[in-house]
C-alpha cells in the first residue's frame, strides 16, 4: 500500500468542504468522506492488506485525519444551520408598535332588530312574549277566529295544507276518534293567542311574533314567508280607547316621540269593531306622510266563545303587524327581498 500524502488529502477535503452553503451539502462531503463508503474509510479498511509496521505508522495517520475531517465538518454544519436560522428568523420578523387587525363582527339581522324592538317596547306596557307551533291546526288558525271553512277571508290567506295524524300535533279540539286532522303552516301568529286563552285565565297581555307562511309569488312586498307580530289584551271592562291609547303610545316609542296616529274604519273576522291605524311621521329621505302599519280591533265575542269565555263578562283587543313592512318604513328599504338575500353590503348598514 502506498502510504498516502495527509496534508494533500486534508487539502481537498477542506477545498470541498468550503464550497458547502448549505447544512445539506455538508452531509453530502461527510458521507463522500466517512460515510461507508467514503474516500477516507476505504484507505482504513486496507489497512487489514498490509504489515504490522506500516499499520503502526498508517493507522495513527489516517485515524487522525478523520478526527480532523469529523471536525471540520462539525463546525461547518452548525456555522450553515445557524445561518440558515437567523435568515428564517429575519424572515418571519414583524413590527411589533404596528397597530392590530381588527377582526369583522357580526351584527343582529335588520329583522331582528326590529323583533327586538318591539319586544321590549310591549315589555315596558306590561305585555308578556308567547310563542306557538308554526304548523297548525285549521281549528286554531281559522276556526276559533271566527273564521268558519266557507268564508271568504280563507281565500285572502291561502296557505301550504298537510295532512297528519292528531296525536303527533296534540290537539285539544281534535276528536280522537278521527284517522286524520288537516293541519296547515299558519297564516298569522292569532292561532296562539287562542292557545293562550284556552290555558289562561284572564286578565291577558301577550304579544306573539314569530314566522307565517302564505301561498303568495315573491315579490317587492309579498313573500310565501315572512314574519308578524301580533298582540292581545283581554280583561273585564276594556273599550277601544284602551285599543287607542296603547298603540299610539307604541307608535311614539318605535317612531319617535313627534308621532301621530289615526285609525281608520276596516274589517277583520275576528274582531268588531275592527280598524287599521296608520302613523304620520317622517322617513328617511320624504316628506312626512300617513303610513299604514297594522290592523286592530275589539276582539270578536264569537272568539271569546270560542275559548270558553263569557263576551258578557270579558272583552279584548287585538292588534297585528308585519315586521318587514315595519323594517322597510323605518329604515326607508322598498324591497323585502333585500332582508332574505344576506347580501352584507346590505346588512352592514344596520
Amino acid at each position: 500500500m502506498t502510504p498516502p500524502d495527509r496534508e494533500s488529502l486534508f487539502r481537498d477535503f477542506q477545498a470541498q468542504l468550503a464550497q458547502t452553503q448549505t447544512p445539506e451539502s455538508v452531509t453530502e462531503l461527510r458521507v463522500a468522506w466517512v460515510g461507508r463508503k467514503g474516500q477516507l474509510t476505504l484507505l482504513l479498511r486496507e489497512l487489514g492488506q498490509i504489515s504490522v509496521d506500516e499499520r503502526k505508522t498508517l493507522g495513527p495517520l489516517l485515524n487522525s485525519l478523520k478526527n480532523d475531517i469529523e471536525s471540520a465538518l462539525t463546525q461547518r454544519e452548525k456555522s450553515l444551520t445557524k445561518v440558515v436560522r437567523e435568515k428564517a428568523l429575519e424572515s418571519d420578523r414583524f413590527d411589533i408598535t404596528l397597530p392590530g387587525s381588527t377582526p369583522s363582527l357580526g351584527r343582529i339581522h335588520p329583522l331582528s332588530q326590529v323583533m327586538d324592538s318591539l319586544v321590549t317596547i310591549f315589555r315596558s306596557l306590561g305585555f308578556v312574549v308567547a310563542d306557538g307551533p308554526e304548523m297548525e291546526s285549521e281549528f286554531h288558525n281559522f276556526e276559533a277566529l271566527n273564521v268558519p271553512a266557507d268564508h271568504p277571508a280563507r281565500d285572502m290567506q291561502d296557505t301550504f295544507y298537510l295532512e297528519t295524524g292528531p296525536k303527533q300535533l296534540a290537539l285539544p279540539h281534535v276528536d280522537r276518534g278521527a284517522s286524520h286532522e288537516t293541519v296547515l303552516l299558519r297564516t298569522h301568529t292569532s292561532p296562539v293567542q287562542v292557545r293562550i286563552m284556552q290555558n289562561y285565565t284572564p286578565p291577558i297581555a301577550v304579544v306573539v311574533p314569530g314566522r307565517v307562511y302564505r301561498h303568495e309569488a315573491q315579490d317587492a312586498t309579498h313573500s310565501a314567508v315572512f314574519h308578524q307580530m301580533e298582540g292581545l289584551l283581554v280583561d273585564k271592562d276594556l273599550s277601544f280607547s284602551d285599543l287607542k291609547g296603547t298603540l299610539a303610545r307604541f307608535a311614539q316609542l318605535f317612531f319617535g316621540p313627534e308621532a301621530r296616529t289615526r285609525f281608520r274604519p276596516s274589517f277583520f273576522p275576528f274582531t268588531e269593531p275592527s280598524a287599521e291605524m296608520d302613523v304620520y311621521f317622517e322617513r328617511p329621505g320624504r316628506a312626512p306622510e300617513w303610513i299604514e302599519i297594522m290592523g286592530s280591533g275589539m276582539v270578536h265575542p264569537n272568539v271569546l266563545r270560542s275559548v270558553g269565555l263569557d263576551p258578557q263578562v270579558y272583552s279584548g283587543f287585538a292588534f297585528g303587524m308585519g315586521i318587514e313592512r315595519l323594517a322597510m318604513i323605518k329604515h326607508g328599504v322598498d324591497d323585502l327581498r333585500l332582508f332574505q338575500e344576506n347580501d352584507v353590503r346590505f346588512l352592514r348598514q344596520f
